[in-house]
């Protein structure tokens, strides 16, 4: 029996996705409440069994940040997928980041330790290869080095990876996976969606920094090979290629029939722009949109290697231009359908 944390969000409803596919059992925890509504039409995109497949799903109401329900619902359970996460880049969402990325992965790893789980694997990210020092080439041999660039999300990712590091000494099987940045269909409010729907408004900025990318599928079935291959007490790297984001806008606003950026944004500008946009949110009270951290990762040019899961899986990821190009055609089919 398999348990998964964060299946109403991107990846979680992947790897649910994925596991009903292969006639296996998904208990699927979720906060009193929520939408699941977004994993059920998540399925839709990619098969006509959508309600058939949605509805084998147990849903479970527990909280990662409650241990105490946590333990209630690993009864039975042999393997648990942490896919459950915040990712934000405003300062005030610090408090509530930390709080889950943090703090309820150290519950998840306590309560697998206390039903003796089988297999544990958990979604870390790449922003926990944190070293000012390597900025090319980086695999799962670079380890953490304070930096005063590092955003509070790769902080809050990186305590919680070192707690199922902690699990793994204490008798954990565990898998992490440390994916870039993560595009797929749905979810077009949540993390890499919003970027689909910046481009739809129009967008004519580009910044001259790069990063990893990876499909939500291949996220997914990296992590479900990985821990059924017993692949434990390592961590992989799980990117398709290293891409500048001139070149990943670029793809995204073809795709969606709109002109491809073409005004770099340089530190100067976006310091403008993030002063500007203080302003804005102080007067609207709506959100901050460039914030230190948004802009340090704009400018950030890192290159990622992908051998090891490779090596290990013989995988073969799903191209940049193939996962925009399905990602670009769902929004649209879906802008349509409002």
């Amino acid at each position: 029996m398999n348990l998964i944390t964060g299946a109403t969000g991107l990846v979680g409803a992947h790897v649910a996705l994925q596991l009903l596919q292969q006639n296996k059992s998904v208990v699927a925890i979720k906060r009193e409440g929520s939408d699941i509504s977004k994993t059920k039409k998540l399925f839709s995109y990619y098969t006509s069994d959508a309600n058939i497949l949605f509805n084998k799903i147990k849903w479970v109401d527990a909280d990662v940040c409650d241990i105490f329900s946590l333990l209630d619902a690993l009864e039975g359970i042999e393997t648990v997928y942490h896919c459950a996460g915040f990712v934000s880049f405003n300062s005030k969402d610090n408090k509530q980041m930390h709080r889950i990325n943090a703090d309820g992965t150290a519950n998840v790893v306590n309560a697998c330790l206390e039903k003796n789980i089988k297999a544990l694997c958990h979604v870390s990210s790449i922003a926990t290869l944190q070293n000012p020092d390597i900025t090319k080439n980086i695999d799962e041999s670079v380890y953490w080095k304070s930096s005063p660039n590092a955003s509070d999300y790769a902080i809050s990712k990186y305590n919680g990876e070192r707690e199922v590091w902690r699990g793994t000494e204490e008798g954990l099987n565990t898998v992490i996976v440390n994916p870039g940045i993560i595009l797929g269909p749905g979810f077009w409010h949540q993390s890499s969606g919003k970027l689909i729907e910046t481009c739809y408004k129009g967008n004519p900025f580009y910044t001259n920094g790069s990063s990893g990318t990876i499909d939500a599928r291949d996220v997914a079935s990296c992590m479900i090979q990985l821990t059924e291959k017993k692949e434990f007490s390592k961590r992989f790297v799980l990117i398709e290629n290293n891409y500048s984001f001139k070149e990943i806008l670029s793809q995204v606003h073809k795709a969606l029939g709109k002109k491809e950026p073409s005004i770099e944004a340089g530190k100067i500008t976006l310091t403008i722009g993030k002063w500007i946009d203080g302003w804005r949110s102080f007067i609207t009270s709506k959100e901050r949109l460039i914030t230190k951290e948004t802009v340090n990762a704009g400018l950030d040019s890192n290159s990622y290697n992908n051998s090891r899961v490779k090596g290990v899986l013989n995988y073969q990821f799903i191209s940049l231009h193939e996962t925009v190009q399905f990602v670009c055609k769902a929004f649209l089919n879906d802008i349509k359908n409002k």
